[in-house]
């Protein structure tokens, strides 16, 4: 199956229903989606019945090997890309274009109507978006392997973690062992938060050293082979005892228990919020609604923030195919913080957790050899 064609046939669909002649995709990340390409500056012109990528010779070969029988216009090096997308919409006959406000700046579209002073161009912020909220099979694929190097890599981390590794080494180590399995990098800056650094959700990392508290967490993801994000959180217990600290037991059970029951009440036809509230409830219940600052997920995708979002008031509506991330949080300031994250799939009957790095508290000792 043509996943790419597909796509572009289900956003023709959508340039229809809008009146529109045309679609002027110029986001890199939407040509990927719509196209198959990885490349940059170039754009999809995509009419009632053609799809033209517009691109320049340095992608000739690459274009070819990436989305063959596609139809290009590959611009000469004296013309601007704007130019040539100016060039191709026009020669289309259409009259009615569609484009991407939050892809081009107020110059751009200024640009374009110089160039095009004809075409009526009708913005919008999400018509390729929406249709990326909810994955085809080739996504969902994708996601599955960006996942599974994100679990590889996890488990180089824990196998060479030493207590005096710093923050910023573990930082810079966990990208390459995500590129050493076989990954691009990593999906967003890891995060890696010793102690009472972890009670800060987006924690830059220090000196600090791992064995210098108890409690370590390491929010990270892999970028797949064609651009697909995984986002995964878990906090490591640094003590040199079995269990954690009493307060640290306690905290994390609150945030598991929080999780779980919003997994369980993901599925179709389920708002955003309505799962968001399932879990923020519980560690309100707990005395910590106050320690649980940020939303409960996010889609994932070619970047690792999409739609739907669960947050608070998110009117975004489950549906089968749609991949969210689940990360309850508590973090108290000046002790440390918890957060568990795992990447999930709304199934036509609920919902499958993709991720399987364990979640209990006894398997997720660090330094079990000893200090």
């Amino acid at each position: 199956m043509d996943y790419h064609a597909s796509r572009r046939e289900r956003l023709t669909r959508l340039l229809v229903e809008e009146g529109l002649d045309a679609v002027l995709a110029a986001n890199p990340v939407n040509v990927t989606y719509l196209t198959g390409f990885s490349g940059d500056t170039s754009a999809l012109v995509l009419t009632r019945d053609r799809a033209v990528l517009v691109s320049d010779p340095r992608f000739t070969g690459q274009i070819a090997d990436e989305c063959p029988g596609l139809e290009t216009h590959i611009r000469t090096p004296a013309q601007k890309p704007f130019e040539a997308f100016a060039d191709v919409l026009v020669k289309t006959g259409a009259r009615n274009v569609g484009f991407e406000s939050a892809a081009l700046t107020v110059a751009d579209l200024e640009t374009l109507r110089e160039l095009a002073p004809a075409l009526n161009w009708k913005g919008a912020t999400d018509r390729v978006e929406r249709l990326r909220a909810v994955k085809d099979a080739l996504d969902v694929s994708e996601i599955r392997e960006a996942i599974a190097l994100a679990e590889k890599a996890f488990t180089v981390f824990r196998a060479l973690l030493r207590p005096d590794d710093r923050e910023i080494d573990l930082y810079h180590a966990m990208d390459g062992y995500i590129r050493r399995v076989g990954g691009q990098g990593s999906s967003f800056p890891p995060i890696i938060a010793v102690g009472p650094r972890s009670a800060l959700p987006h924690a830059p990392p220090t000196a600090r050293t791992a064995g210098s508290a108890d409690v370590l967490l390491v929010d990270w993801g892999a970028c797949g082979p064609r651009g697909y994000k995984s986002d995964l959180t878990r906090v490591l217990d640094t003590r040199t005892t079995s269990t954690f600290a009493a307060k640290l037991e306690e905290v994390y059970a609150v945030v598991l228990r929080a999780q779980q029951a919003a997994i369980r009440a993901i599925r179709p036809g389920v708002t955003g919020a309505a799962v968001d509230t399932v879990a923020r409830s519980i560690i309100a219940d707990a005395g910590h609604g106050g320690h649980f600052g940020h939303g409960l997920g996010h889609g994932i995708g070619l970047q690792v923030h999409e739609a739907p979002a669960l947050r608070p008031n998110s009117t975004h509506v489950l549906q089968p195919g749609m991949i969210v991330t689940v990360e309850p949080g508590v973090y108290l300031p000046e002790w440390g913080g918890v957060r568990i994250e795992d990447d999930v799939l709304v199934t036509p009957d609920g919902c499958e957790v993709l991720t399987h790095v364990p979640r209990q508290v006894e398997e997720l000792r660090a330094f079990p050899g000893g200090r």
